[in-house]
């Protein structure tokens, strides 16, 4: 396990601390009431509620809203793996597909279970010196535990030159 994982958990599930890193590092999805549920080593749950920020013409929750957080849920372990990281990994969104299954109505939950495979890849890519890429899974649910969205967000990390 990343050493700082335990550090950077904490952090992002301290309900201030958490609501702060989204208003300041990204405000669209701290208003579109996007919020970090849980972090584990392994996985994570982010959810999206239906209500007048996030909403479309359509009386279901924005496509794009239900993007961010579905690339939230992959991008907090993503973001855990290479925090405090010797040499240093950057990190980029290098592609998105999505699958949706039926109308977000009310509050959506995404899960991401990539986090061990996402750690291995960021050692691969540390050890190797090379861009390794991964494409990770987050799948929403409703209320009701019915699957509203599955998105696939592939990533690409790379170890810095010293």
């Amino acid at each position: 396990m990343n050493p700082a994982s335990s550090i950077f958990i904490r952090r992002m599930t301290h309900p201030l601390k958490s609501r702060l890193f989204l208003l300041l590092e990204l405000p669209s999805a701290y208003f579109s009431g996007v919020r970090i549920k849980s972090i584990t080593e392994t996985n994570s749950e982010v959810t999206v509620p239906f209500k007048w920020f996030s909403q479309n013409p359509f009386r279901s929750t924005y496509f794009a809203c239900l993007a961010m957080a579905a690339e939230m849920s992959t991008g907090v372990l993503a973001l855990m793996q290479v925090m405090g990281r010797k040499p240093s990994v950057s990190m980029l969104v290098i592609n998105l597909e999505a699958n949706y299954f039926k109308k977000a109505t009310d509050l959506t939950t995404f899960v991401c279970e990539d986090g061990k495979a996402m750690e291995q890849l960021v050692d691969e890519a540390i050890a190797t010196g090379e861009a390794k890429t991964f494409r990770a899974k987050s799948v929403g649910k409703n209320n009701a535990g019915e699957i509203v969205a599955e998105f696939f967000i592939t990533w690409s990390f790379k170890a810095k030159q010293k």
